[in-house]
């Protein structure tokens, strides 16, 4: 091979630029459509406690305060999960993760099958959200191993619109299983099609050319590869403290606090406080998530034609999240004085379903400073971090409605905290996120990390 007389180039955080490993379209496709696949199942998973909340509260005689223990359960063990298998993600293959989670999603269905009881309700809702915890981050992790970074927009929108289609798909036929089978049979679903998807998943789910791991295993074994070269490594403390991490877990903590509100209590408050039919219910959780879905699939991709032509990350991506979450935010406080059918409806649409164009956004904000070879732990950490208020929103909102003098009342107050939760977060998220300034800043330090 000619040699070269001059240095190699390098980018922001010093390490050098090689040529980009083969980009194969067809796999990396179909590795897309598994994942958005994936993430259907997990929220459906996620969302049918909430569906059958009123069932489920009537058959046991259970409050709101305790479903609302049982619905935050599911958080108990979600950051951390997020957190180890973050790191985790370093030494393990995608492949390898997903498989393990989608099957243990199968077996925490299982206890509430056997004794329907607080007990086995908690049980099943800890593990599965242990399971679930890494779930996004490590299947964003995975759809980035095949593509390149000026691809990633679409793929994203795809993959987090998973989650609202889930929604989209499971109010209607878990709804429809609860209401003509018993809420039992729901559970029996999903547990099938955990383990339909693992199955699949372990013949077609290898991990992708753009992943640093491989590439290091590939030098070990003594094959040279442009991805092993110079690969900086910076300290965790320090890309953590950058305002655009910090900024993207504000608003993904926002984002996330109305997407545990809405799981947990949405459908019961549709029900017992609007007069909705569980048919009603399901429509509206429907629409909600559809709308999301347009969100997700038109903005993500708006931010790559942006970048294109020039706009910086911190307007396109940073920005947008933050003015995302305000915006739910206001509509969350507005939506509960609304006499008005069809304004409070769309103002319900809005609360529940605009926060949700953050969750790509913040990925690939983050995505833009962290080291390749660092990312898989980073989003794990961002992951834990920003959906920390699963832990707090049900049960604080179930404690405030037994606490109030009437149901009527108790709502109101939990979803004006969520607004001003949702307000402050997202006015952090406009005002930190830039990533071109910290990339620069990185860099300018020389840091190499150990």
């Amino acid at each position: 091979m000619a040699s070269h007389s001059s240095a190699p180039p390098t980018g922001l955080l010093g390490n050098e630029v090689t040529a980009p490993p083969p980009y194969n379209r067809v796999r990396a496709w179909i590795v897309t459509a598994m994942i958005v696949t994936f993430m259907v199942v997990n929220f459906a998973d996620k969302a049918v406690l909430g569906l059958a909340a009123v069932p489920i509260m009537d058959e046991l005689h259970i409050s709101h305060r305790t479903y609302g223990l049982i619905s935050s359960s599911f958080f108990l063990l979600f950051s951390l999960s997020g957190l180890v298998v973050g790191f985790v993600s370093s030494r393990v293959t995608s492949r390898t993760l997903l498989f393990i989670m989608t099957l243990t999603w199968t077996v925490a269905q299982l206890p509430v099958l056997v004794v329907a009881a607080v007990p086995t309700l908690i049980a099943g809702r800890v593990l599965l959200g242990a399971a679930e915890g890494p779930a996004a981050s490590m299947s964003m992790h995975a759809l980035y191993k095949w593509f390149p970074p000026h691809r990633r927009g679409l793929p994203s929108a795809l993959q987090i619109g998973g989650a609202a289609l889930g929604t989209l798909v499971s109010a209607p036929v878990l709804t429809w299983l609860i209401t003509d089978h018993g809420w039992r049979s729901a559970y029996v679903a999903l547990a099938v099609a955990s383990a339909v998807w693992a199955l699949i998943w372990w013949s077609v789910g290898h991990d992708g050319p753009f992943d640093d791991v491989r590439a290091v295993r590939a030098g070990k074994r003594g094959r040279r590869n442009p991805q092993a070269a110079a690969a900086p490594r910076v300290p965790y403390r320090r890309l953590l403290l950058t305002g655009t991490v910090l900024g993207s877990i504000s608003s993904a903590f926002g984002a996330s606090w109305a997407l545990s509100l809405s799981q947990a209590w949405l459908p019961s408050y549709l029900r017992t406080e609007l007069g909705m039919t569980p048919a009603s219910a399901a429509t509206t959780i429907s629409a909600i998530a559809a709308f999301s879905l347009v969100l997700l699939l038109t903005v993500s991709p708006l931010m790559d034609v942006l970048k294109a032509r020039g706009v910086t990350s911190r307007w396109s991506s940073g920005a947008a999240q933050g003015i995302a979450v305000c915006t739910a935010g206001c509509a969350m406080a507005a939506f509960p004085f609304m006499d008005a059918t069809v304004p409070r409806q769309l103002l319900i649409g809005l609360a529940f379903g605009t926060g949700a164009v953050a969750v790509p956004l913040h990925y690939m904000t983050v995505a833009e400073i962290v080291p390749t070879a660092q990312r898989g732990a980073v989003f794990g950490i961002v992951a834990a971090s920003g959906t920390l208020p699963g832990l707090v929103a049900p049960s604080l909102t179930g404690h405030l409605i037994d606490a109030a003098d009437t149901t009527a009342s108790g709502y109101p107050t939990a979803f004006l905290i969520s607004a001003l939760v949702m307000l402050l977060t997202g006015l952090l998220a406009v005002a930190r996120i830039r990533p071109e300034r910290d990339a620069e800043r990185l860099a300018a330090a020389g840091i190499t990390g150990r």
